[in-house]
């Protein structure tokens, strides 16, 4: 199954959004979907922090800011 990951914070307001938005497409294509606050872990609110929301799709960062459902639709089909 495919991991996608999206690294949010408790103060975004567009992490809230995404994940709405792209919950659908995820689990259209038989994908497993996780919220990881990076406020949590001091490493990935470094990487992660200043740049929320941010999609990884096992392990490989996707996107961030904004996610184009198509885009995210043809990445989970493989």
């Amino acid at each position: 199954m495919v991991l996608v990951e999206l690294m949010v914070r408790a103060t975004c307001g567009s992490c809230e959004r995404v994940a709405a938005q792209i919950e659908p497409v995820v689990a259209d294509a038989g994908a497993q979907l996780v919220l990881i606050d990076v406020d949590g872990d001091p490493q990935l609110a470094t990487e992660f922090g200043d740049r929320v929301p941010v999609v990884v799709i096992d392990g490989e960062e996707f996107a961030c800011w904004e996610v184009d459902n198509a885009e995210l639709a043809a990445a989970l089909q493989g």
